[in-house]
């Protein structure tokens, strides 16, 4: 069948210990698009090459589609809309049911797409297959579940009904950091909402997005509700504003860096787009006097170099209690050098891999050399480890970092920790709300008022007390202010693709 074709090709370079190759193939994995159904090359036959971060080898290539392909993927959504719309939510259910059946299927395969085009440790994309999983499962639910209201007028002369339906066609476009699960956080609340979807992934990590894509369509989901579209960094730009301006694109649902979100925000406006917008972190991870050390640590060495620090939720500053500051330094440096182990995702002991690209390192090692250059202290690490692949930075840790140092207003995305200092619950509130973000804060503490208080104090969309977990299905994922828009997951996240309808009897 077409769809088992196409990957036949790709040699994964394994780059275990002792330098053995293994070679793998990935009958999922596709080297064209999906559009309508069908799996396309570009209309121009350009495309563009897919690199394995760990050692820059070229694992694939795909279409570079441009403004031409990604129309044709709208109106072949916009063609099958009305249908899917007024499908039954049963119906959406037992299909996203059946996805999700073949998804878990295939669960380790697409584990080491994600691993091949990402860089990340076998182990992490394991956790980010079953996480992005968990998704579909409770859409599936939701499908049914979807809820309007009734009321009556003041005067009881009216009977209104609220119904929520379906936006339309969605424009996805998702990040390389965790390319299926966020990819499955916002299509499969689109499609248990009765939208179609027009999705972009990140030009670095396409693969995991078209080997979704080919479950989907052996799950028989109609064909044109669910549309892949690649392009170049080249590209992208292009496609993005026909994804935020197109007049049959109803809403765009975006995850990616404020900067970019900014960019589509504005294109959405010329059309009134439906827009929801995950953007950058800037996470405060403060640690209490009466927080338990040991667990603190353990939680801060989790949460900042999961996915080599890639991650929108992963803390930029660490502030801690003068009490035991050095004592948390010095426990959290021990762990960088004896617990973090670079290296490639496939290897066993690997739990910490390469940045996703050049500029990603060439961001982080300016950070750390700006930091450096003002007067931080290196404890750990503190340079690209070249030694281990040209996209390796050592886990760096950082105390005494400047007022005015480029990493305390921008966002690391990288294998850094910076610690520093407080004395006073009213000080480490400031130094967390010292960020034009607010996505998510970490606090430790066993006093439960302090807690609460402040939790609620925290100007951000999400608290993790204690635990560095913070996302599930079941979480209202979403932040505020240059954090960006809305929420994902939950049944919050469904919401997201309907609208409100206002019906009126009269004379009731």
């Amino acid at each position: 069948m077409h769809f088992k074709l196409a990957v036949a090709c790709f040699v994964v370079n394994l780059c275990y210990a002792n330098d053995s190759k293994e070679y793998k193939y990935f009958p999922l994995v596709q080297d064209r698009a999906f559009i309508g159904g069908e799996w396309v090359e570009a209309d121009s036959k350009l495309t563009f090459s897919v690199f394995n971060p760990c050692n820059m080898s070229e694992i694939a290539a795909v279409p570079d589609m441009d403004v031409k392909d990604v129309t044709e993927a709208i109106v072949a959504a916009n063609a099958v809309f009305g249908n899917w719309s007024r499908s039954p939510s049963q119906e959406r259910a037992m299909l996203l049911r059946q996805w999700l059946e073949l998804l878990n299927q295939n669960a380790q395969e697409i584990a080491e797409v994600i691993t091949l085009e990402t860089g990340k440790p076998l182990a992490e994309a394991i956790a980010e297959v079953a996480y992005g999983n968990s998704f579909v499962d409770m859409f599936a639910a939701e499908a049914t579940r979807i809820q309007g209201e009734t009321l009556t007028s003041g005067d009881n002369s009216k009977q209104l009904v609220y119904l929520r339906q379906p936006i339309g066609v969605v424009a996805i476009i998702t990040p390389f950091n965790f390319p299926y699960a966020l990819l499955l956080r916002k299509t499969a609340a689109a499609l248990a909402a009765g939208c179609c979807c027009v999705i972009k992934p990140a030009e670095d990590a396409p693969l995991s997005a078209l080997a979704a894509a080919s479950t989907l369509q052996q799950a028989g989901f109609p064909k044109g509700v669910y549309n892949v579209v690649t392009s170049s960094k080249s590209n992208s730009a292009a496609v993005g504003k026909v994804l935020c301006s197109h007049p049959s694109v109803a809403g765009l649902s975006f995850t990616g860096s404020t900067e970019v979100g900014k960019c589509l925000y504005g294109q959405c406006a010329t059309g009134v787009k439906r827009v929801n917008l995950e953007l950058g972190g800037d996470c405060p991870f403060i640690v209490f006097p009466s927080a338990d050390l040991d667990h603190s640590v353990s939680c801060a060495l989790y949460t900042k170099f999961r996915n080599c620090g890639q991650a929108c939720v992963s803390p930029n500053k660490f502030l801690v209690h003068i009490n035991f500051f050095d004592k948390f330094v010095e426990q959290l440096a021990w762990k960088m050098k004896y617990e973090l182990n670079m290296g490639s995702g496939y290897a066993p002991l690997t739990n910490i891999g390469p940045l996703i690209n050049s500029d990603q390192l060439d961001k982080v090692k300016r950070l750390v050399d700006d930091a450096v250059s003002k007067g931080a202290k290196v404890h750990v690490g503190g340079g690209p480890a070249s030694y281990m692949g040209p996209l390796f930075y050592e886990p760096t840790l950082l105390t005494n970092v400047k007022p005015g140092s480029a990493m305390l207003s921008e966002e690391i995305f990288g294998p850094v920790v910076v610690v520093m200092p407080f004395t006073t619950e009213e000080e480490a509130l400031k130094l967390a709300h010292n960020t034009s973000y607010g996505l998510a804060a970490y606090m430790f503490t066993q006093d439960i008022q302090q807690a609460w208080r402040v939790a609620k104090a925290l100007d951000v969309g999400m608290v993790g007390v204690n635990d560095p977990v913070l996302s599930t299905a079941q979480v209202a994922f979403g932040g505020l202010r240059q954090s960006g828009l809305g929420r994902e997951g939950s049944h919050l996240g469904i919401q997201e693709f309907t609208f409100v309808k206002t019906i009126c009897f009269g004379n009731c």
